[in-house]
């Protein structure tokens, strides 16, 4: 936890921050090692960062004074990333590893290849989204939560969400055995989409071409899609 997140109900009125949840307590007291009189950095959900001073850590609560935040958080990835729904274990590490590295725009797609039971996975639920994209902002010392969107339905995105997702966008589709190679250091507005274990199916990719998307490659070696997505978001910006 490189940043002490903070959440709006965590402030009072008086410019002091209280924190009650059993995970940030421990963290503070475990890993580190916090003692009343340090500064440690910290940031408001939303909004920015700066430093507060620990003034009290008891088994129930820590207690900041809040010094002036001034801190911007940084920049997010001109990207708005299309990941079909991985394994449910493999999602909570793909959310954190991909909000630690500046995405604000997730697009979770269902694809023939994603076993429909994923869909009901506890991992999707509102609070457990929010946990993973909170270890990933207190990671990278960021506060602006990413928008996660879902899609269970590959035809509909293609028909109804695509066209507008696609405006003022380059779409890049990365799969294997694509004829162009990944670019490097790009700038513009791109929507990158991802397939599942096993890629997408050759209709998923041909539909996508058709829309309007290139289809760039990483290489010969066939990468767990953790691997993959983290390796084109490094490589593309």
């Amino acid at each position: 936890m490189n940043l002490i997140l903070l959440h709006p109900g965590d402030l009072d009125q008086q410019g002091y921050a209280r924190i009650r949840d059993p995970r940030r307590l421990a963290h503070l007291r475990d890993i580190h090692r916090a003692t009343p009189g340090d500064r440690l950095t910290v940031g408001v959900q939303g909004g920015l960062m700066g430093k507060a001073a620990l003034i009290e850590l008891t088994p129930d609560q820590a207690v900041f004074a809040l010094e002036p935040l001034a801190d911007i958080p940084p920049p997010a990835l001109p990207v708005h990333l299309v990941l079909a729904l991985p394994r449910p274990r493999m999602l909570a590490r793909t959310l954190e590893h991909v909000t630690a590295l500046g995405v604000k725009e997730i697009t979770l797609l269902h694809t023939k290849r994603v076993e429909k039971s994923y869909w009901q996975s506890p991992e999707l639920l509102p609070e457990k989204i929010h946990q993973h994209l909170v270890l990933g902002l207190e990671q990278a010392r960021d506060t602006q939560l990413p928008s996660i969107m879902l899609s269970k339905g590959f035809r509909l995105f293609l028909e109804e969400q695509l066209p507008t997702l696609l405006h003022e966008r380059r779409g890049l589709v990365a799969h294997p055995g694509m004829p162009m190679e990944c670019p490097r250091g790009i700038s513009e507005n791109t929507l990158l989409l991802v397939g599942p274990e096993g890629g997408f199916i050759p209709w998923e990719v041909e539909k996508l071409l058709e829309a309007g998307c290139q289809g760039i490659h990483l290489g010969p070696r066939i990468l767990r899609v953790e691997t993959a997505v983290t390796a084109l978001l490094s490589r593309l910006f």
